[in-house]
């Protein structure tokens, strides 16, 4: 996908590092490919900085006038490993679909339900990305991380993430100010906990005669749904999921249940109650609409695509209205899942 390999590049455009496919332009990129060298440019540099990883969880809406700090920072290692348990530390700009075929290789378990899921290992925790009743703090430990003003390194915990629903302190009190450089994960090596209940993985594996599921089984199991209802941004502009799937309290649940007691639902405690946004936005109408080349995915509403030559902004506005009308049907706002640039 990326064409040109210099170090430094100006006034490039961004059409082929965001999978939006939106051609808007930078003022500078650096493509950072080891720790000394980002401490090093941190040091001597004090201009504003941008940090992109894989640029699949990103909707640019202009231009951006500062220096974007390309993520390339590569290396799988074990740190330990026993009987039951394996500790992996990996650099924050390895894709973490090609980390997940890496654990799958070596027998290793915990993120074969997270396969296929675009993006950096360094954008993992930012996001908490999550997939098919799994979450990355399910086996996160710990991440390091220098702030891009000061150049100070940092460890951060598990508890220091505050990890949330597709959140974590990266994506609030802390967003843009720390670089990711690598993030440690604690794996099965045996005895592997499955988890086939979420979605419809257990189908699948009835489909294909599996009754005795492995992890590599789940894996590909999942890159068959997901394949199957997400479109490929090598083919058509999109970041995924657009939205968050709503948490509403019970009370609000119980009455939106006796108006729609055909909607899809997932009970999280005795509080809240998860609602698939997807669904809503179904209901709504905006499944395979579109607007000159902005539009809602045929197959997933859930996903906002680029046809071609859609701007940031188009894309946003179109969020915007979908936003608007799931709350005017049913009370319930929904909210971006991906990160816009304004």
């Amino acid at each position: 996908m990326i064409k040109n390999n210099s170090v430094e590049q100006f006034g490039i455009s961004l059409k082929q590092y965001n999978t939006f496919s939106i051609d808007i332009k930078a003022k500078r990129l650096v493509r950072i490919h080891n720790e000394e060298k980002l401490v090093e440019f941190i040091d001597s540099n004090e201009e504003e900085l941008f940090i992109l990883g894989g640029g699949s969880n990103i909707l640019f809406t202009k231009d951006v006038d500062k220096t974007i700090l390309k993520n390339e920072l590569k290396g799988i290692n074990i740190l330990e490993k026993d009987e039951s348990t394996v500790k992996v530390e990996v650099g924050s700009g390895e894709n973490w679909h090609e980390l997940v075929l890496w654990t799958l290789k070596n027998d290793f378990g915990g993120i074969e339900n997270l396969s296929l899921i675009p993006g950096t290992v360094g954008a993992a925790p930012i996001q908490n990305i999550g997939a098919y009743g799994v979450e990355l703090k399910d086996v996160f430990i710990a991440l390091e991380a220098i702030h891009i003003k000061t150049g100070e390194r940092k460890r951060f915990s598990k508890e220091d993430c505050k990890f949330g629903y597709r959140e974590s302190i990266f994506k609030k009190s802390f967003k843009g100010q720390y670089f990711i450089i690598k993030v440690i994960l604690e794996l099965t090596c045996s005895k592997h906990q499955l988890h086939t209940s979420y979605g419809p993985i257990l189908k699948t594996l009835e489909e294909e005669s599996i009754d005795v599921p492995t992890i590599q089984d789940i894996s590909q199991a999942v890159i068959k749904i997901r394949s199957s209802k997400l479109p490929d941004p090598q083919k058509i502009g999109n970041a995924g999921s657009f939205f968050k799937n709503p948490e509403i309290p019970i009370a609000q649940f119980q009455d939106f249940i006796k108006k729609y007691p055909e909607a899809p639902h997932y009970i999280i405690n005795e509080q809240k109650v998860k609602i698939p946004a997807g669904w809503l936005i179904q209901e709504c109408g905006w499944k395979g609409k579109r607007e000159g080349d902005a539009g809602c995915h045929k197959f997933q509403a859930l996903v906002l695509v680029n046809y071609g030559k859609a701007k940031g902004k188009e894309i946003l506005n179109l969020a915007k209205r979908i936003q608007k009308s799931v709350f005017n049907k049913f009370g319930i706002e929904i909210v971006p899942e991906v990160n816009i640039f304004y």
